[in-house]
């Protein structure tokens, strides 16, 4: 195990200064590679502040860039099956094994560091599966002599909240958060999202709450649009729950009356079972190319005529940036309607199109995206600064909490 933990937190060194205070950034995505985006964009703006220690706790895909001035500690990845069933990403450990290298290598990073800040991403408004890791580390960063640590969390802007047991969940997140945290920050605008309309606890939050504005990845202020190209786009964020996505759109291409070229992004995280068979079902069909994944999704969606994709937070936000003509078919299942709320609220600012139909059947996918050829999108005056507030404000925190320690101990 010391082996391992040695490897891990050499794995990329920081290249920020020493004497800035340290901000320990916890991260476990499961299902696609949103939460992770969205981390890494904050991680990048908070390293103008803090030294950014952060911890990866699922598979990092392929292609996406890890910021430069991160230190990034890989924990051995864990994920949640359809039963939402914590599991092992990693060949080499079982969940037991893993969980304990996982806390080993919490622990060291927290005695390491001592950082100023820890930045939990989502918990305790999700991810209660791995509360047995997450709330020891906050325990550990928050006692005096490892710190002291300011307690944060970073929110995306709607939550899930049609879980069977939904009241109890939203009454133990607020219980959790009064308890263990000194601030929220959510990444939303609050003149489309507030916390309320997807959080509503039978007890009120103790503590602030910061509306910070979408979190989009930096880009070069000099970029120009691209020239729109004739070809459809078709993606699904990371791809684990894009399969019927992908097979609709194909069939619903031979459909069309105007014959365009359609580029499909499947994402790295497609099961490679569907990846094949979206492969042979695309073999041979005039016009049409099939990525696992690129670079740059907001670039792709500047050259394309259209977008057709579902509507998790970064895929919204990158259809918002690149302003493209773009048709919505949101992720949703019995427990699942944070998509369709956010599809629903940008659909009514005229900033995109929602699919309607129940089922995504190919016919009335091929009559949407026929409509979305005349489709004119209006831009949304939304916040688009998150990344850049959030770092502002965590400093501003930890500048003030520095003052206050630094007076307690004159007048002591």
């Amino acid at each position: 195990m010391l082996d391992d933990l040695s490897i891990a937190t050499r794995r990329r060194a920081p290249r920020v200064g020493a004497l800035r205070p340290s901000l320990l950034f916890y991260c476990q995505h499961s299902l696609g590679i949103g939460h992770l985006t969205r981390s890494f964009a904050l991680a990048t703006a908070l390293s103008e502040f803090f030294h950014v220690v952060f911890l990866n706790g699922g598979r990092l895909p392929p292609g996406l860039p890890v910021p430069e001035a991160v230190e990034l500690i890989d924990l051995p990845p864990l994920g949640m099956d359809d039963g939402h069933t914590v599991v092992s990403r990693d060949a080499k450990h079982d969940v037991v094994e893993a969980q304990a290298l996982r806390r080993a290598l919490i622990e060291a990073a927290v005695k390491r560091h001592k950082p100023a800040v820890l930045l939990v991403e989502l918990f305790p408004f999700g991810r209660k599966k791995f509360a047995c890791e997450i709330l020891p580390l906050i325990r550990l960063a928050r006692s005096r002599a490892n710190g002291a640590a300011i307690i944060a969390c970073s929110l995306r802007d709607i939550l899930v909240d049609v879980r069977p047991d939904q009241q109890h969940h939203d009454d133990r997140a607020c219980w959790l958060t009064n308890r263990y945290f000194d601030t929220v920050l959510v990444h939303a605008d609050a003149s489309l999202a507030r916390l309320e309309d997807s959080f509503r606890p039978r007890k009120p939050l103790q503590v602030p709450v910061h509306y910070t504005g979408y979190v989009v990845p930096a880009r070069n202020v000099d970029e120009k649009l691209a020239r729109r190209g004739k070809h459809l786009l078709v993606s699904a964020g990371g791809g684990m729950v894009g399969d019927d996505l992908f097979r609709a759109a194909l069939q619903a291409h031979a459909l069309l009356k105007e014959k365009l070229p359609m580029r499909i992004i499947a994402g790295p995280f497609l099961p490679e079972a569907q990846w094949q068979n979206l492969l042979k079902m695309a073999d041979g069909m005039f016009g049409v190319e099939v990525l696992r994944h690129v670079p740059d999704m907001v670039r792709e969606m500047r050259r394309a005529r259209a977008s057709i994709s579902q509507c998790g937070y970064n895929t919204a936000l990158d259809i918002l940036v690149a302003q493209v003509p773009a048709l919505v078919a949101p992720y949703a299942t019995s427990t699942e309607n944070e998509q369709g709320e956010r599809a629903a609220r940008l659909a009514a600012l005229g900033a995109l199109r929602q699919f309607s139909a129940p089922a995504l059947d190919p016919v009335h996918l091929a009559d949407e995206i026929e409509a979305l050829l005349t489709f004119k999108p209006r831009q949304a005056a939304l916040n688009l600064d998150g990344a850049v507030l959030s770092a502002q404000l965590l400093h501003l925190l930890c500048e003030r909490a520095a003052f206050a320690a630094s007076c307690g101990r004159r007048h002591g």
